[in-house]
């Protein structure tokens, strides 16, 4: 079954999510600018090196060595796509949907890679990938409308069928996304939550672990799976610490509102880790 007609996040609801500019990203992510869980293996590791930790768990999953080419659906700003890099991965290939993130791609010029600003729907790729990463792109595939009319497993299915066709039988996915879970009872956090959904995120929807271990039949075997609630958790309250220290500069240059919604937004992610209504989850796949 098709649903190029319904799918929800469209090129512009994206830009809406990731276009605010580069540069205010910039003041509050770490370094290479990842925009998803950090790994922290350690009480003193820094968001930077969490971020690298993140990175590598997936590398593994992936089984990647130098001499694999490997796609990133959903390659963001290029964060993963530099860490394969300085692994010594020779062929890197990233996909987003953000024309902003693909700029930044350009300019960082990093050797061995190529990107496209193309819905993962629409890519065609030359040659099969011997791995797949991608990393909490999948909320973007599902709205709180198809959700709620039961298409969400079909949805996610479609996706990793996608997936599958572009790797051969016994190819590695190291995939990671956000999850929800649990609803909060106050209407004051159900209207935050809903506001992250329509302002910050237009058209998404984090899926429930059981839906993913759901859509992944019949195309891929769920080798190990590992939860990552606290670290998202430490992740965006370093993320709101950063921005908060850049009130006056964000204020200044993007306006008031811009630092009023993302301040918002951030807050009500730390209390949703804090309360179990999200998680994360990194899965190591194997295409059957």
């Amino acid at each position: 079954m098709q649903y190029g007609c319904r799918v929800t996040s469209t090129k512009a609801q994206v830009e809406v999510s990731y276009d605010v500019s580069n540069e205010f990203f910039r003041l509050w992510l770490d370094e290479r600018m990842y925009y998803t869980c950090a790994v922290f293996e350690s009480p003193d590791d820094t968001l930077e090196k969490a971020q690298l930790n993140k990175s590598r768990v997936l590398y593994d999953f992936a089984e990647m060595n130098a001499d694999k080419t490997v796609l990133d659906i959903g390659c963001g700003w290029g964060s993963n796509l530099e860490y394969l890099y300085m692994r010594g991965v020779k062929t890197i290939h990233g996909i987003t949907l953000s024309s902003a993130q693909h700029e930044e791609i350009l300019k960082r010029n990093i050797p061995g890679v190529t990107t496209w600003c193309v819905d993962y729907r629409d890519f065609q790729p030359a040659a099969k990938y011997d791995a797949l990463q991608s990393i909490e792109m999948i909320d973007h595939l599902c709205s709180p409308a198809q959700s709620a009319q039961g298409l969400a497993i079909e949805l996610y299915r479609e996706y990793f069928g996608k997936c599958r066709s572009w790797v051969e039988p016994g190819a590695w996915f190291g995939f990671q996304a956000i999850l929800r879970n649990r609803v909060p009872r106050s209407r004051k956090d159900l209207e935050d939550l809903r506001f992250t959904a329509d302002v910050i995120f237009p058209g998404g929807l984090n899926p429930r672990l059981e839906e993913l271990v759901a859509a992944v039949n019949p195309h891929w075997e769920i080798v190990e799976l590992v939860t990552r609630r606290e670290h998202y958790g430490k992740t965006t309250a370093e993320w709101l610490r950063r921005m908060r220290l850049h009130e006056r500069k964000i204020r200044d240059t993007w306006g008031d509102q811009v630092f009023q919604d993302y301040d918002r937004y951030l807050s009500t992610c730390v209390r949703a880790f804090q309360n179990h209504w999200s998680s994360d989850v990194q899965m190591k796949l194997r295409a059957i």
